[in-house]
């Protein structure tokens, strides 16, 4: 997709005494540049230039690069000036490719005209960004990767096989007179199960990617002084959350982020769950529902009893009406420090449950290596890739229509219905990558961009 319009944008400005770089692209860039260096400029070769203001004014000296289309980030002509890094001077320079026929880039205009120019898929775009706010080297690796196309690669890989499952469905549907049933095929249905196998791994990739990217958010909640915003206090080493033995207090919910050796973590505390003395207090408890749905992580916060099963909680009413995911939730056995209890951890029914004293910190390093765990500190992070939340909401509702493709064939061998949530398959796959796409996702995408990008 060519554009007539050149843009320009100050890419980077390392500060004064520093390098600062403007980012030209479009068709009128190298036209832009002769006028600027006097000369066409020669391919991909370093020319040192003195640039001028209209009045022939110098504005500084610098470097003027070339990089003719479509061998370009973007696809199309584009022009690098290097000078040197005063915001003043910088400002001055764009003013003048300005008045020369640009006009100034819309923040990610750049990596979305390299989108729709074929030099990026979408997903490879996104993670141009990722790239620059990434909080850890990990991140960082992850995000380049994608970058590199090894999260594009895979997604692409299973649109192949469901494209191929698809043309065996409709094919079989196409001609129904043949003898041979080949909906009734084995091969089709262990076609389903690699398939289904392949997504679910992918998105459990696209998770770990997501809070590489993202970070952790992590939702204490419990009855009211069960110590939960003691637990919050603890962990981030502050007095943010009021301490009191009067119920109610937390009205709200508060958040806090932590670092948790260069992966985020943000710690939401909320309302405490009971029934509601007021209005007041009952918007509290829904807004606790709320994040509770959003959350990465819930940690249910009760106090440590001693009875005849140590392993009984006091909230089974609360856990019937919020019910907890093994995989998604710890419980938190807080104030062992009153009843004598070791700080430990245990599994149960698939569960993690820690004892701890938020009071005296009694547990609390072994409730932070969780917190760890849980972010991905430990994971093998190589061959890891940055995802966003769109994209494992892509995943998810591909592995759903996946599902309910194998199950009309399994079941009543319908190939129409199976047929179809393939071709629903194949449009959650294409909405990662952008081969689907809406002009409003594209402008939420790159509007979240720098400029210059």
């Amino acid at each position: 997709m060519k554009h007539s319009d050149t843009i320009v944008a100050i890419a980077t400005a390392a500060g004064i005494g520093g390098i600062g770089v403007l980012r030209i692209s479009g068709a009128s860039a190298l036209d832009i540049a002769n006028q600027l260096l006097g000369r066409m400029p020669k391919p991909r070769h370093a020319h040192y230039a003195t640039f001028r203001d209209h009045d022939g004014v110098t504005i500084d000296h610098g470097l003027l690069l070339s990089f003719p289309a479509p061998h370009s980030y973007t696809g199309e002509d584009v022009v690098e000036l290097q000078i040197h890094g005063s915001p003043i001077v910088l400002r001055q320079l764009q003013a003048r490719v300005v008045e020369l026929g640009a006009r100034l880039a819309r923040a990610g205009e750049f990596s979305e005209r390299a989108f729709l120019n074929g030099k990026l898929d979408l997903a490879q775009a996104e993670a141009v960004a990722d790239l620059i706010s990434s909080g850890s080297v990990a991140a960082a690796n992850a995000a380049m990767r994608s970058l590199d196309g090894e999260f594009s690669r895979r997604v692409q890989a299973l649109l192949t096989a469901v494209i191929r499952q698809r043309v065996w469905i409709e094919a079989a549907i196409d001609f129904p007179e043949e003898e041979i049933d080949f909906l009734a095929d084995t091969r089709l249905q262990q076609g389903f199960a690699a398939l289904n196998a392949q997504t679910d791994e992918l998105l459990e990739s696209a998770r770990r990617g997501l809070r590489l990217n993202n970070g952790l958010h992590a939702v204490i909640i419990g009855r009211p002084n069960a110590g939960k915003s003691s637990l919050l206090n603890a962990l981030v080493a502050t007095d943010r959350a009021i301490v009191t033995d009067q119920p109610g207090t937390t009205r709200d919910v508060l958040r806090e982020t932590i670092d948790l050796d260069g992966i985020g973590l943000t710690l939401v505390d909320t309302a405490g769950l009971r029934e509601a003395a007021d209005r007041v207090e009952e918007e509290g408890i829904r807004r606790t529902h709320d994040e509770m749905t959003r959350a990465d992580l819930t940690l249910l916060v009760t106090e440590s009893l001693v009875t005849e099963s140590p392993h009984r909680l006091s909230d089974d009413d609360l856990l019937l009406r919020y019910p907890l995911q093994p995989n998604s939730s710890l419980i938190i056995h807080n104030k062992i420090d009153r009843q004598g209890t070791a700080p430990h951890r245990e599994i149960i029914n698939g569960t993690t449950h820690l004892w701890l004293s938020a009071k005296t910190g009694e547990g609390l390093d072994q409730l932070i290596e969780e917190l760890q765990r849980r972010a991905g500190k430990f994971d093998d992070h190589e061959g890891a890739f940055t995802a966003r939340a769109r994209h494992v909401i892509a995943l998810e509702r591909a592995r759903d229509h996946l599902r309910a493709a194998a199950a009309a064939l399994e079941i009543s061998k319908a190939g129409e219905l199976a047929a179809e949530e393939l071709r629903q398959v194949q449009h959650a796959f294409g909405e990662i990558t952008g081969e689907f796409h809406s002009d409003d996702l594209l402008g939420e995408i790159f509007d979240s961009f720098c400029i210059g990008k």
